[in-house]
């Protein structure tokens, strides 16, 4: 009998779901593990029983450094590392810096926030696109009964220095008529659109496995060279590829049409930002960086 191939259990729990009271069941048997252990830990005797004693040590060591951890969240202590070399003055020695581990946790989680705020995308929520729409599979095989194959249904980009599988193992299909290099981008401070060739695919709300095959459904996020825009940073650095969110469908209208994210007054377009992770059913789309060229000169 050969071992079993792939996650087949995951699998079908994938296509056909769960049984009607598993939770229910789930958490009777959690209720019930502390008598168990309780009566394994009674009964056994000789060497089960000392790696059994000494796997529950360790477990109840690990829960204790668990619960101190937690209590130590609330707890304000005086911070060592801030001792300067030098001596203080005396109305200093009686001060201390107090070091607050849940204040500091929320600094950061509050910097996070504001650096995603930074900008505002057009389309900040999406509608869910399944799998069958996106794919269509491709029967291959001399009686046509594999099915492994996909082809891709929705406009895709590829880059210049693609080179295509073998055929015989190709898994995705990006068919030629689906594929686009150049957007129509609106920018929304000129009021004005233009043509501006595609770099990348930076993030599809969708999945990351559609970023990686660079799909452009409404409210990806990509990549466009703006280099003939002449658009400077405040570091006087030409700014060469920026960031757009596509508005339309493609597969539907035949062009993709894009639009530039409007920075606030206060945000610094050298900055690094950070991107929140996308909801399961309304993907969210934070900008994240952009990109600047220092040797590029304007035409």
């Amino acid at each position: 009998m050969s071992a079993p191939q792939n996650e087949y259990i995951e699998e079908h729990i994938k296509r056909h779901g769960r049984r009607l009271d598993h939770f229910e069941r789930k958490r009777k048997r959690e209720a019930r593990e502390a008598h168990r252990t309780s009566a394994q830990a009674q009964k056994l005797f000789g060497i089960k029983a000392k790696l059994l004693h000494q796997k529950r040590h360790a477990e109840k060591v690990q829960l204790k450094k668990t619960l101190k951890a937690h209590d130590e969240r609330n707890v304000k202590k005086p911070d060592a590392g801030a001792a300067p070399d030098a001596a203080l003055p005396t109305y200093l020695l009686d001060r201390e810096t107090q070091r607050d581990a849940k204040a500091m946790s929320s600094a950061i989680k509050q910097r996070r926030k504001d650096k995603a705020a930074k900008f505002a995308v057009p389309l900040p929520k999406v509608r869910g696109i399944a799998e069958d729409e996106m794919f269509k599979v491709l029967k291959t095989g001399k009686s046509k009964s594999k099915s492994w194959k996909r082809m891709v249904t929705k406009a895709t980009f590829v880059g210049e220095s693609f080179t295509r599988k073998p055929p015989k193992l190709e898994r995705f299909v990006r068919p030629m008529a689906l594929r686009f290099k150049k957007a129509n981008v609106t920018h929304p401070d000129l009021k004005a659109t233009f043509q501006l060739q595609i770099l990348g695919v930076k993030k599809n709300p969708q999945s990351p496995m559609y970023t990686q095959l660079g799909v452009l459904t409404k409210g990806t996020i990509i990549e466009v060279n703006v280099s003939e825009l002449g658009l400077v940073t405040t570091g006087g650095k030409v700014v060469f590829g920026k960031y757009a969110q596509i508005t339309n469908n493609p597969e539907n209208d035949g062009c993709i049409n894009a639009v530039l994210p409007a920075p606030n007054a206060e945000t610094n377009l050298e900055d690094e930002f950070w991107r929140a992770p996308p909801d399961a059913h309304h993907p969210k789309i934070r900008l994240t960086r952009i990109t600047t060229s220092s040797s590029f000169s304007p035409p």
